[in-house]
């Protein structure tokens, strides 16, 4: 069943065309990648998805209803997360009050937090920190902690809203291999254990063919390859724009 389906969305900056008439679809508990060289249109997509952006054409259809028009926060209380290339936390706040923050806006009740009630939702943020593996870390400053569990925190911050569907924006950039390999077997887990979906982006082609189900392919505005990671891997057109050879495809795309 279809969670989120993109039809012909367009969007022009000036005279170029950053997305031309994109077509496609996410499955409900579906992981799909979209890749695609810098200036492809990949974060004009994400920016569109999250009500960042108005498309200038196009339609947004998630749970069958059209979400063109509405803002980040409204999609947010839908369920559609968003994570970023740059983790963005509180690095002032503790780790767990991090967590609070975001449950409290889940619920409508940020002014909670705000108004001097650190301790309000504490229980359920320490479970959530558990679930990443923070636990041991909640009362840390979170300014303090490595990159590889700020990238952590920002996926509890996320399953705060219990979101169906988790737009990861470059989620490994930045991290070793082993850290890398570590987190996205952290988000599968997590994903399939909420039944979420999944579009993320990545330059990492081993955590692409790790971890997509399907992978959509962008390139000049337009997608050009839709399918499952092995067929997107052999498809011509993909080695000619992207990837290169098939033995350049499994370690990491051309700059």
């Amino acid at each position: 069943m279809t969670l989120l389906e993109v039809r012909a969305l367009t969007k022009h900056f000036g005279g170029v065309a950053a997305l031309d008439g994109v077509d496609f679809h996410v499955g409900r508990g579906e992981v799909v990648a979209m890749i695609g060289p810098n200036g492809a249109g990949k974060s004009t997509c994400f920016n569109l998805i999250n009500g960042q952006l108005a498309p200038d054409r196009g339609d947004i259809l998630y749970e069958g209803a059209s979400v063109v028009g509405l803002g980040p926060r409204t999609l947010f209380r839908k369920g559609i997360c968003r994570t970023f290339q740059i983790a963005a936390v509180f690095p002032t706040m503790t780790v767990a009050e991090n967590v609070q923050m975001a449950l409290l806006s889940a619920h409508g009740e940020i002014f909670r937090f705000v108004a001097g009630v650190p301790g309000r939702r504490r229980a359920p943020a320490l479970a959530l920190l558990d679930r990443v593996g923070l636990a041991d870390l909640a009362d840390d400053a979170a300014r303090s902690l490595a990159y590889g569990d700020v990238k952590r925190l920002e996926l509890a911050v996320a399953l705060a809203n219990r979101p169906r569907l988790l737009l990861m924006d470059e989620p490994t950039a930045g991290m070793a291999p082993t850290e890398r390999a570590e987190l996205v077997a952290l988000t599968r887990r997590i994903v399939d254990e909420e039944g979420a979906s999944v579009l993320f982006t990545e330059h990492s082609m081993d955590v692409v063919f790790a971890f997509a189900d399907r992978i959509l392919v962008l390139a000049d505005g337009r997608l050009i390859a839709d399918g499952a990671p092995e067929a997107v891997r052999a498809d011509p057109a993909v080695q000619a724009r992207y990837l290169g050879t098939p033995a350049d495809a499994g370690g990491g795309a051309r700059p």
